[in-house]
């Protein structure tokens, strides 16, 4: 850290590397001061020093932030390499490690080495997000009663499913939920608190992937709210762009409800009334659902600069993943399964 500025490395040249690597070059307060990828042409194309491993990169580049863009057989290794390096502040991709054990114990060990590891859990700061939780939080909808997301990217259709932009999904055992559905896991979490219990139906659709393509999920909060994931990846929505919310919401309480539409825009309808009142515009970022990677990387710089706290530590996102697991074991047993409380 000099002068103010963060120097940031970053693992992984894949597919969503490129809104990371677009966002770390926006950020003042950051500069990007490596990429490395096993194939190293795909690292030399960020434009920035390439290296073909990590030990060199961190070696050579002495980071303040490691970025971790990678899958999660990769996470465990990475972390550890970074640690033995000494770097303080790291960034892993979702889904966090290859499960609940593993997470809990690259947590323990990055702790103990005095290093803030964040997962990159991004969904929670899209700016529609951000803005109806501040406006449930000041009351607006009155006492909140539940909400709805409906999934509906509408890429999952036919063979070919996935394969022009992530082919592994199409190879994963679980999918919708510990792939994509995990975003609202936090989403809702982020907004009504953790849920007290799940219930789960979930189902294949496509007969070319391996995992779950669809379903239901209802979150039992605290106060009486639920919370529902209406999941369906081969259905869409009305959207020029259906990647920007991956779907429709709306957010229900006593004194009025916030719908979220596909272009990003943010409505709010008083209960009893017909009118809707602009809350926030459709989005015009031609960035990745509303800039989020940008949002979350600017959180972390200045958590590093500034000290604030930090969303989403890998030791509160263990909570994400034991409500993931419930999911399927909700799924699995046919009825709802109880969490216990943190």
């Amino acid at each position: 850290m000099k002068d103010g500025v963060v120097s940031v490395a970053c693992l992984g040249a894949g597919y969503f590397s490129q809104f990371h690597y677009d966002a770390w070059a926006r950020l003042p307060q950051a500069i990007c001061v490596g990429a490395a990828d096993h194939d190293i042409a795909r690292a030399e194309a960020t434009g920035l020093p390439a290296f073909d491993g990590l030990d060199a990169m961190l070696n050579d580049a002495c980071p303040d932030i490691l970025d971790i863009i990678l899958p999660p057989p990769a996470h465990r290794k990475a972390i550890l390499t970074a640690l033995d390096f000494g770097v303080k502040t790291i960034i892993c991709q979702k889904p966090f490690c290859m499960d609940l054990a593993e997470a809990e114990g690259i947590t323990h060990l990055a702790e103990h080495a005095g290093a803030t590891l964040i997962v990159h859990e991004n969904f929670r700061f899209m700016p529609w997000y951000r803005v109806i939780q501040a406006q449930i939080e000041a009351g607006r909808i009155g006492t909140p009663l539940q909400a709805t997301f409906r999934l509906r990217p509408g890429d999952g259709q036919g063979p070919d499913a996935y394969l022009d932009r992530q082919p592994y999904f199409q190879q994963m055992p679980r999918f919708l939920i510990h792939e994509t559905g995990v975003h609202w896991v936090d989403t809702f979490r982020f907004i009504f608190g953790s849920p007290r219990a799940v219930y789960a139906d979930l189902r294949q659709i496509n007969p070319v992937i391996s995992g779950e393509d669809a379903g239901f999920v209802i979150f039992e909060h605290a106060e009486g709210v639920r919370s529902l994931l209406d999941g369906n990846r081969l259905c869409d929505h009305a959207a020029e762009n259906h990647r920007k919310t991956m779907g429709e919401a709306e957010f229900e309480g006593t004194a009025g409800a916030f719908e979220l539409r596909g272009d990003g825009s943010v409505t709010f309808r008083a209960h009893g009334q017909m009118q809707r009142e602009v809350v926030l515009p459709p989005d015009a970022s031609p960035s990745f659902g509303g800039d989020c990677v940008y949002h979350l990387q600017d959180h972390v710089v200045r958590g590093v600069l500034t000290g604030a706290p930090f969303e989403n530590t890998a030791r509160e996102y263990l909570e994400v993943i034991r409500i993931k697991d419930a999911i399927y074991a909700s799924h699995q047993a046919g009825c709802k399964v109880d969490l216990p409380s943190v």
